[in-house]
């Protein structure tokens, strides 16, 4: 009778099960912490891609000419993403210069799209494959009492 209840007492022991349970659930949440904190990267690099658009589109609204805004918003959404610290494989950026010809007296409208390829790798700091497009929209105002060319 004894040995029954040595036996079962034996089975019934927890001892190390927190040890094994902790083995098990690290790696989870591991990956979890590594999702989140890639999720966060990517979004402040949506959120500077924002940023040089809004740079862009005003540095764009400034030009007089329609090839002069858009050499203007090509170097302005540059300059921006690299003072991010956002790594492009590809950037371009698109120019809606029509406002720069509207008449004087009427407020013209410029908007830019910046679009900037990311490599999740560069992105999420841990090596993940594959990349992420981004994009982002912006419009200025062109002054409506500016001289026109």
């Amino acid at each position: 009778m004894r040995t029954i209840r040595t036996l079962i007492a034996k089975l019934r022991d927890d001892r190390g099960s927190a040890g094994l349970e902790i083995a098990i659930l690290a790696p989870a949440l591991a990956a979890v912490l590594v999702l989140l904190a890639a999720s966060g990267r990517l979004a402040l690099a949506g959120n500077a891609v924002e940023s040089a658009a809004s740079a862009a589109a005003r540095e764009a609204s400034l030009a007089r000419t329609t090839a002069e805004a858009q050499e203007a918003a090509e170097d302005m959404a540059r300059i921006s993403m690299e003072q991010s610290g956002v790594n492009c494989t590809t950037l371009s950026v698109n120019i809606d210069a029509s406002g720069l010809s509207a008449p004087i007296g009427t407020t013209g409208r410029v908007s830019a799209t910046v679009s900037c390829t990311v490599a999740l790798s560069d992105a999420a700091m841990i090596g993940l494959p594959g990349t992420r497009d981004l994009t982002g929209t912006a419009a200025s105002p062109v002054d409506a009492y500016r001289e026109r060319r």
